[in-house]
């Protein structure tokens, strides 16, 4: 297993110009630190920049102001330290699970037999033991989706990034898959970052939730959350609690709690 990794983000904005048109700030001054083995949520409305700051990190646009290090090393291009799932699960239909999952070792330094075993134990870590030889058609969505997830893990990476990963899903694949992240996180300690505009994915999963808001992108809180280990309780007032909060530095507007009436 790899060191999981230990991210800086300091003072990063990305702009883009178009021809005619004032310039495009999709992302302002953003700072802030992921601890090794953290699970940190990126949350906020379409269009604040979280999945320009998650290209970012990955290494995809390079043309930034500011500093992304990575255990103090700046980033300055992709790397298989650093892993992605993407909405859609991505899995090439005229290739088996096993085939999928293997990608993300073609340039790892492992034996074949090694790449075997390794490919094996990730496929058994996502619970799909069984499906090795399945085509992509023949696996649920939700299957498919874990099947991506251990294709990004398989490459043993220090940071795991991960693009809204449960966006395309039914409700209830999406809360079960929400639990499986969490196991996986739990069992592999890896360093996860996760774009989400759901609030209560990014409660239920994180250690901390950074929340962003648009016009420009920028971050405008970050939020711990402090809720006792295990699997969380979603109705109990303080995950009730961290959602107002998380909501209100969104500048959603926030019901106010009903309040019982007396007896």
């Amino acid at each position: 297993m790899a060191e999981p990794g230990r991210l800086e983000v300091k003072a990063v904005s990305k702009s883009y110009s178009v021809p005619g048109r004032p310039r495009l700030d999709a992302l302002v001054n953003a700072s802030f630190n992921v601890e090794p083995g953290a699970f940190v949520t990126l949350v906020g409305p379409s269009g604040c920049g979280k999945s320009t700051l998650l290209r970012l990190i990955l290494g995809l646009d390079k043309d930034h102001e500011g500093d992304i290090l990575l255990h103090g090393e700046r980033i300055a291009g992709t790397s298989l330290s650093r892993g992605i799932v993407f909405q859609d699960h991505r899995l090439l239909p005229w290739m088996t699970l096993e085939q999928n999952i293997g990608l993300a070792l073609v340039n790892s330094a492992l034996t074949p037999g090694q790449q075997r075993q390794t490919i094996q134990s990730n496929i058994e870590l996502v619970g799909l033991q069984g499906f090795e030889k399945a085509y992509p058609h023949e696996l649920s969505g939700g299957m498919a989706q874990r099947g991506a997830i251990a294709r990004g893990l398989v490459g043993q990476p220090e940071i795991l990034l991960l693009d809204e990963p449960l966006g395309a899903l039914d409700a209830l694949t999406r809360v079960r898959l929400q639990e499986e992240l969490q196991r996986i996180w739990r069992a592999e300690g890896v360093t996860m970052i996760l774009v989400t505009h759901d609030v209560d994915e990014a409660i239920f999963l994180s250690d901390t939730v950074i929340v962003m808001n648009a016009n420009p992108g920028r971050i405008v809180k970050q939020v711990k959350v402090d809720l006792p280990p295990g699997p969380r309780d979603r109705v109990s007032p303080a995950f009730a609690a961290l959602k107002r909060e998380i909501l209100t530095a969104m500048g959603e507007v926030v019901a106010p709690a009903p309040q019982l009436a007396e007896a």
